[in-house]
């Protein structure tokens, strides 16, 4: 999650907060892999979604990890998935 906080992050997010979006986006990949809704060819793709959702919701001011991880599982299945995740 940090490498993806480093890409797409539009500032800086404290301490406490990266460990909110870590365990959120950890939620929410856990809950993929037991789903199993993402093979290994589009997992790349999956994860940077989870991410990039996860994110967004943070810069908006969203907190809640449990809000943070159900919202990107929704976004990610709301998602047309190929091996490039959208840009």
């Amino acid at each position: 999650m940090h490498g993806f906080i480093k890409r797409f992050a539009d500032g800086v997010f404290y301490p406490e907060e990266v460990e909110i979006l870590t365990a959120a986006f950890d939620d929410a990949w856990t809950g993929v892999q037991a789903s199993q809704a993402a093979s290994e060819d589009y997992a790349p793709a999956a994860r940077e979604i989870l991410a990039k959702h996860i994110i967004m919701a943070a810069q908006r001011g969203e907190r809640d990890r449990r809000r943070l991880t159900d919202g990107a599982l929704l976004h990610l299945s709301q998602q047309k998935l190929s091996k490039k995740p959208p840009a």
